[in-house]
């Protein structure tokens, strides 16, 4: 007999590479995945508590959870509020919270213990991947040392923790044994990975390595055709990184969380704020690598943001030119220190602002996207219907940019490298004709 456990993943890229890993846990004990919470004996809930939206979201999964199953297991970072779920829902069978899967496997064995275990549970190289088969995440360190007044991610997972580079590559190993194509690099905050290990050596097969991002880098790029960094503060040990965006090793592809462009508004929100030196770091990467694409998130209605300060915000758009641009409007967390600032905005400003942002970012989108009509781009096919595919530029990353619509696509398949014609674009995707040459996958 074999228990069926539900998943529930909710939040980041971070919060999905923990559900994989307890996802991995579990099937190496024998469990198999309902589809259903009719089906389920148990289901396990990976929360996330950054922002109102996400704890309105986590609870309201909690709660159907409980009526359709019954049984619920609660982790991730809403699980770091042990206490308050458990006053609220006594009947849990256990809380706890992010980036540690052995709670969440007690809790289910404890419940729903294997009558026949499983001895020859066969997994393939990489465990259980919650993304297509063709790329996935690569998490390279834990927690943040940043202190940013709208954000609880130190409370809930700790002070930076980066793993050594030999683990990293060793996981890498696997993703690439499995097929994945293109590899997606992240951590709360990338560009410090290493810093709490003071980079240290380990020996990696015959070779000594440095635990630092260039090293990481370059042995990730000998391993995978795509390599794409997300979350990377614009610190000047970055720009070490932009000759290898431009011979290739890496994605000309920097994710980059800004916030802000008011130096009042960067100094209330506890981040860097010279504005003029990441203007000067902008120009400083397109000379080395021209053909980079830059993505940024940015926060509207912070406290004490006037008129004024949004005002600047948009002027640095104007002038950053960035490739692609998120926004939302800030929203008090229980327990940032940004709660307690004078100058509280409105909600239908707020709102305004981010509709104004998005439209000014939507033109400067629009006219880059322009730009590419009549050029042949590389892409990566994520699915294919009909002879047409859905697919991606070396300057989309999966979920949060843009898509190519691709005709003529016989004989494709997803995970797929190859070239396409843009013939047409709007303010967010491109449309292409393919005209051949594809990588098949191994």
């Amino acid at each position: 007999m074999t228990g069926k456990v539900g998943f529930v993943s909710l939040g980041c890229p971070k919060a999905l590479v923990d559900s994989e890993q307890i996802l991995t846990e579990l099937a190496a004990a024998g469990y198999e995945t309902a589809d259903t919470y009719a089906d389920a004996q148990v289901v396990v809930i990976n929360t996330c508590g950054f922002v109102d939206a996400a704890i309105a979201e986590s609870i309201e999964a909690i709660e159907e959870a409980l009526d359709g199953c019954g049984q619920v297991v609660v982790t991730g970072c809403l699980g770091a509020h042990k206490d308050e779920l458990e006053a609220r829902f006594p009947e849990l069978l256990s809380v706890s919270g992010p980036q540690d899967p052995q709670p969440v496997l007690q809790a289910v064995q404890s419940y729903l213990p294997q009558v026949e275990p499983v001895e020859h549970y066969h997994l393939g190289p990489a465990g259980v991947k919650l993304t297509p088969p063709h790329y996935a995440y690569l998490k390279v360190s834990e927690g943040c040392n940043h202190t940013c007044s709208f954000c609880i991610i130190p409370s809930m997972r700790g002070k930076l923790r980066s793993r050594p580079i030999d683990d990293v590559l060793a996981e890498a190993d696997r993703l690439a044994a499995a097929g994945v194509q293109e590899l997606l690099v992240i951590a709360q905050d990338t560009s410090a990975y290493g810093l709490d290990l003071r980079y240290a050596t380990r020996r990696y097969g015959d070779r000594e390595l440095a635990s630092n991002l260039q090293t990481l880098c370059v042995e990730l790029g000998a391993r995978f055709p795509w390599v794409r960094l997300h979350y990377v503060y614009p610190y000047p040990h970055i720009d070490k990184l932009l000759p290898l965006m431009a011979d290739g090793t890496l994605l000309p592809y920097l994710d980059v969380p800004l916030q802000h462009a008011d130096p009042g508004i960067l100094k209330a929100m506890r981040r860097p704020a010279a504005v003029e030196n990441t203007l000067e770091r902008l120009l400083a990467w397109r000379d080395i690598c021209p053909d980079i694409t830059v993505r940024s998130t940015f926060i509207v209605g912070f406290p004490g943001e006037t008129e004024r300060e949004f005002g600047a915000l948009l002027e640095f758009l104007e002038t950053a030119q960035l490739d692609r641009v998120g926004c939302f409007a800030y929203s008090d967390v229980d327990g940032a220190a940004a709660n307690a600032l004078p100058g509280e905005v409105p909600e239908d400003i707020k709102r305004d602002r981010l509709e104004i942002l998005m439209s000014v970012q939507e033109e400067i989108s629009a006219a880059k996207l322009a730009r590419q009509v009549g050029r042949d781009v590389e892409i990566i096919v994520d699915a294919v219907d009909a002879g047409s595919a859905t697919a991606r530029t070396r300057g989309d990353a999966p979920e949060v940019d843009g898509i190519v619509q691709v005709t003529g696509a016989e004989g494709l398949q997803p995970g797929m490298r190859t070239w396409a014609h843009v013939v047409a674009a709007d303010a967010h995707d491109l449309h292409a004709e393919h005209v051949g040459n594809p990588v098949k996958i191994d």
